[in-house]
């Protein structure tokens, strides 16, 4: 994963700062060696200024005359300030010989460690451009999605105002079909009560017809048994015409006429008569 941005900013303004006070350590170091110089040499200097101020002048020649060189084997002063200060100055020299690999060695100790933390700098760098890598991958990804989300979306708007579109239609036509449905059943219930009251007028004519058909019925019936009863039934004239007056009444109608029909609907036709 990345570093946030402040803890970027810290490490970059932390470089920017060693940067800038390591920039003259070359010329530090330097000097700091010239004034170790120059305090070896003024020391030297001033163990050599001692050393020739304890010198006595030959007056017989133009040699220098240092007690104790004649006969008692001891050491020339000079020489030995001269040895003294060279041996201070090899001292010097190891100490600082001695410090320089000290330092060294800590140098390479931290360019080892420093090594080893810019191979896992590296390693985590690495880590996360891969990571940064995919996380573009995704981004895009997902974008692509997004945007193919988006198209669906639209396209379900699209449809979804269309079918809303439909189903107004449909209701404008259903609110029509429900209004001549309306109008069709007031007409139908008309056309049936006009049906019925047609069916109830010929029922009703047909009942009327009956009710006379009966009435002539009996009354011929009544006519034939008059006559039966007022002629002598031992004449044969008497019965011829009571078979005559049987076949033919006064009011003209036939045997085997006034028969009842009954239609299919289960109701009575009238009678059919027929005159002569």
């Amino acid at each position: 994963m990345a570093e946030p941005s402040w803890q970027e900013t810290i490490r970059s303004r932390l470089v920017e700062r060693n940067a800038k006070q390591t920039a003259f350590a070359s010329i530090i170091e330097q000097y700091r060696r010239l004034a170790q110089q120059t305090k070896l040499l003024k020391e030297r200097n001033a163990s050599l200024l001692k050393a020739v101020g304890s010198v006595r002048p030959n007056p017989s020649s133009s040699t220098v005359y240092i007690p104790g060189t004649a006969g008692s084997g001891e050491d020339n002063p000079v020489r030995a300030a001269y040895i003294t200060s060279l041996e201070s100055q090899i001292s010097s020299l190891r100490d600082e010989l001695a410090s320089v690999y000290k330092t060294q060695g800590q140098n390479a100790q931290r360019l080892l460690a420093m090594n080893e933390t810019l191979r896992e700098k590296e390693e985590l760098s690495r880590i996360d451009s891969e990571n940064l890598r995919k996380a573009r991958d995704e981004i895009a990804h997902l974008r692509r999605k997004v945007d193919q989300h988006n198209e669906i979306m639209a396209e379900k708007d699209r449809t979804a105002q269309v079918l809303h579109d439909e189903i107004n239609t449909l209701q404008l036509e259903l609110g029509q079909i429900e209004e001549r449905n309306q109008v069709l059943v007031k007409d139908n219930a008309k056309l049936l009560q006009r049906w019925l009251d047609d069916k109830q007028a010929q029922a009703n004519r047909m009942n009327e017809a009956n009710d006379f058909y009966e009435d002539m019925r009996s009354r011929h019936q009544a006519v034939i048994n008059w006559q039966g009863e007022a002629q002598p039934q031992n004449t044969p004239a008497g019965t011829a015409s009571g078979t005559t007056t049987a076949s033919q009444t006064g009011n003209g109608v036939r045997e085997g006429e006034g028969k009842v029909v009954t239609t299919a609907a289960g109701q009575r036709s009238p009678p059919e008569t027929r005159q002569d």
